[in-house]
């Protein structure tokens, strides 16, 4: 009977055949991108693309500096003063705008003759025929502008002089202009919601990584910090904000006012934040008199869906200086949630912006796992006010040093926070396990690149990726294990206080650990932080290492998931080898109990630490390492297990074997079932453990999933209860996105529009986004596509909900081939509206073809892809 569930060496031969095949799959469509992203660049691809995007190649050098990507190293930027005027209300051609004027100083430090700016989708005024006007600063005149173009492929303004500028000299550049507010999510843009039937709009801002060039002409890469004096005309009764704390406010005649602003530190202009809008805040003064405000809309303060973001920032803040040894240098911090943003939050240096999904709670509708999401968001952007903010790379090929750091550190954050959560332990199944499938494919790259290798917006969008910010996250953690944490934090205090304000590479933080290594009496490290991190940075991939124990040697290799694929880029390696005596061998807490054989004998799974279980589970790649689950009742084992059978169900899920997985999974999940159904007295208590109420989402799910008894008439009971009273809903808000979907799965068009209804009468964020998820979970093909055609409107999916609510159409076996189908005749206009972020593209590319295994389906994506 237990043969049934065993795979057998023609199966595991054949899922390796269907993991090559889905591999290829996702690196045509890849190319796919790769070529329409030339396209659009003017370019043509040259189909070598991949998934985490191969080194650029260049045919030839650009003639013209304004011709490069890449601003000259000739003028450097002291201060700005913008003022912008958002209109919300569209102009008589149906459009809205904003109007602006900046001024800019800079000095020159190479003498050159000409000027090269950022200016994109700008309409700039004209000044006696050139296009802004340049006066020096000392005593000495400017140079005439001779001529003045704008060169739309860089994003660049140009001004040719009529003689050079003189080294040492301060100017300023003054410039008029007009933008369109429009609502691509993109620099200084537009979001509308509706509140109590009448509609609200928005003027908002998104300026990583190279959008804020979209709002005014400035100096547009991260090295080129400047000081900022902004001022924000605005309509009476709105507010205006900005990085900076407000001022000054004067009317302006009588529809206007002027809001101004205390000038900020010295920082990089995609950190800078414009938002004009009616929202209102609560707020906190910290024992430094620091200013802490949550803004949101009306309903979402007065409901209190701000208060647990508004109590939990400051001690976050407080755990950052001690653990940085630095005080947070601005008088302000404001966090605003945001009924449209693209990404899920923004660190602008004190005004960070957010989804609503990822800042408000409301403490009765919200779930244990809306909670955690605003905690470690919350934490992770509060940890780039000192490292991403106060100290910022170079440039955008070390990103992952920004956003790794931020990702490790969010979870020390949000541990502070909250104590009981034992959420540290989380960055193993959510960013080290992860990222191991990522980097394990011949497609991987290194976490840093060189700086000629990012150039492009394009290109720079491609580095906001699972590489930077989970590898980065596992490497860091694993860099402060080695050194201890106080090491790590005093190198990190030194780093952040010698470079405060400027710029770096990353190798100037292993400068400062290793001084912290080398001033730590009795620390010895058998190399330098240098030559052992650099390892880890330069190359892509990891290895897997082997212990002899019987012969005392220890060999590795580069893992990959498919052994026969050719890695193109150098692989660094090490010939050194070291006879080691097995007595002296340094253990983990993994030793005991190792072996499989051992492991699957155990009666008592708590003989094996929680984390070791999840960590057999997660590099056997076996599924005998699963048999034992149905004794297993840890939340991280249980989750380790099935993020690697959701191979396995995607891959077989169509096939004529997944009736044996299902029963093999049925076997081992009704012990957890039954278990929860237990200790919360018949599902009328929560479990007292935080991960314990996730684990019992998990049983609920895969119970219904493959029929355990008992669990779809609880689900469609709770359901129907809904249903009948609308206003009272008897579901658990941890339970709701299991019980919505499979009650959905489970329904018809009845259950269907009611989830509907529902979504668009939502007023709390993830409530909503938990419907937008369900209704992808039916089984009816002509419900899925019609929700799929739906993603093309903004007034029934958000523009910054289409793409994951595609995914969740893929993720549905019914809706995968409606979703693939419905991407391949929109592809062009997906692309157009959603291509740019690379990020959310990709992920969308990889949820449509998931479970693409067939030789049929790869033939499918060339035709797809092929002109």
């Amino acid at each position: 009977m237990g043969k049934v569930y065993y795979i057998s060496k023609n199966v595991g031969l054949g899922l390796l055949a269907l993991a090559a095949v889905a591999l290829v799959t996702i690196l045509a469509l890849s190319i796919a991108y790769d070529k329409e992203k030339a396209r659009n660049r003017g370019t043509s691809g040259d189909g070598t693309g991949d998934s985490t995007s191969m080194p650029p190649t260049t045919s030839s050098t650009p003639k013209e500096p304004w011709d490069r990507y890449r601003l000259p190293h000739s003028l450097v930027p002291s201060s700005y003063n913008v003022t912008l005027w958002p209109r919300l209300t569209p102009d008589e051609n149906s459009l809205y705008i904003f109007t602006g004027r900046s001024t800019v100083e800079f000095r020159c430090v190479k003498e050159t003759d000409l000027i090269i700016i950022h200016s994109n989708k700008l309409n700039l005024t004209d000044f006696n025929g050139q296009l802004a006007k340049l006066t020096s600063l000392s005593e000495a005149t400017a140079p005439a502008i001779q001529k003045s173009w704008l060169v739309p492929k860089t994003e660049y303004l140009v001004l040719q002089l009529q003689r050079t500028l003189a080294v040492g000299v301060m100017y300023s550049l003054h410039t008029e202009f007009l933008g369109e507010l429009a609502d691509d999510l993109e620099g200084f843009y537009r979001s509308e919601y509706t509140e109590d039937g009448v509609k609200k709009v928005v003027a908002t801002s998104q300026m990583q990584a190279a959008y804020a060039r979209k709002t005014f002409p400035c100096f547009d890469e991260p090295a080129m910090k400047a000081v900022f004096n902004v001022s924000i005309i605005h309509e009476r009764d709105m507010i205006a904000l900005s990085n900076g704390r407000e001022i000054d406010a004067i009317v302006d005649g009588v529809p206007v006012r002027t809001t101004t602003f205390e000038p900020t530190r010295r920082m990089s202009t995609y950190l800078l934040a414009f938002i004009v809008c009616d929202f209102i805040s609560i707020q906190s003064t910290q024992n430094n008199n620091l200013l802490v405000r949550i803004w949101a809309r009306r309903k979402a303060i007065d409901d209190g869906q701000g208060e647990y973001a508004l109590n939990i920032t400051g001690p976050i803040l407080q755990f950052y200086e001690r653990y940085y040894n630095a005080t947070y240098p601005l008088s302000k911090s404001d966090q605003i949630a945001l009924p449209d943003f693209n990404a899920g939050a923004m660190e602008n240096w004190g005004l960070i912006t957010y989804r609503e999904t990822a800042l408000l709670y409301d403490p009765v509708m919200s779930s244990t796992g809306n909670k955690e999401r605003v905690t470690t968001v919350i934490a992770h952007e509060l940890a780039h006010m000192w490292f991403g903010n106060l100290v910022t790379v170079q440039w955008w090929n070390d990103l992952w040093l920004n956003e790794g750091f931020a990702m490790y550190v969010e979870y020390l954050g949000a541990d502070h926070a909250e104590p009981t959560w034992n959420i540290k332990d989380q960055i193993i199944l959510y960013d080290v396990h992860k990222v191991f499938g990522i980097d394990a494919l011949a497609s991987s790259h290194p976490l840093t690149r060189r700086e000629d290798e990012v150039n492009d917006p394009a290109q720079i969008s491609e580095m906001f990726n699972t590489i930077s910010y989970s590898k980065g996250a596992a490497v860091l953690r694993m860099l402060s294990e080695f050194l201890s944490e106080p090491v790590f934090a005093r190198g990190l205090s030194s780093y952040l206080n010698t470079f405060a304000f400027s710029n770096t590479v990353y190798t100037d933080l292993w400068d400062h650990l290793q001084k912290a290594v080398e001033n730590t009496p009795g620390l010895h490290i058998p190399h330098t932080v240098h030559d052992i991190m650099n390892r880890w940075t330069l190359q892509m991939g990891f290895p897997v290492v082997t212990l002899d124990t019987r012969r005392g040697r220890i060999t590795q290799k580069h893992f990959l998931l498919d052994p026969d694929s050719v890695v193109d880029r150098h692989q660094q390696s090490s010939d050194h080898r070291r006879r080691i005596q097995p007595s002296k061998v340094k253990t983990t807490t993994c030793s005991k109990d190792f072996r499989l054989r051992s492991f699957m004998s155990v009666k008592n799974t708590k003989a094996v630490s929680s984390l070791c279980r999840a960590k057999i589970i997660n590099t056997t790649l076996a599924l005998r390492t699963t048999t034992y689950l149905s004794r297993e009742r840890d939340y991280i084992p249980w989750e380790s297990a099935l993020r690697n059978l959701d191979y396995y169900i995607l891959m077989f899920d169509r096939t004529e074997v997944y009736g044996a997985l299902q029963a093999y999974l049925k076997k081992q999940i009704q012990p957890l079932f039954e278990h929860f159904k237990k200790i919360t007295n018949n599902w009328t208590r929560v479990p007292a453990g935080h991960t314990d109420q996730y684990n019992q989402i998990n049983a609920i799910e895969i119970a219904c999933s493959t029929n355990v008894e008992g669990c779809r008439e609880l689900i469609k009971g709770w359901y129907r209860q809904w249903m009948e009273n609308p206003q009272h809903n008897p579901i658990h808000p941890n339970l709701k996105s299991t019980v919505y979907c499979s009650a959905i799965a489970f329904g018809g068009v009845e259950e269907w529009d009611f989830a509907w209804k529902m979504f668009k009468n939502a007023t709390l964020a993830s409530e909503a986004a938990r419907l937008r998820s369900a209704m992808a979970c039916t089984k009816a093909p002509w419900l899925l596509n019609r929700y799929v055609s739906y993603t093309l409107d903004p007034s029934k999916i958000r523009k910054q909900d289409a793409t994951s609510t595609i995914q969740y159409i893929a993720r549905n076996v019914v809706g995968m081939p409606l979703a693939w189908n419905f991407v391949r005749a929109k592809w062009s206009y997906i692309f157009q509206q959603y291509g740019r972020g690379s990020f959310s593209f990709a992920r969308l590319v990889n949820g449509i073809t998931t479970r693409f295994s067939t030789d049929f389906e790869l033939q499918e994506v060339f035709h797809a892809v092929t002109p």
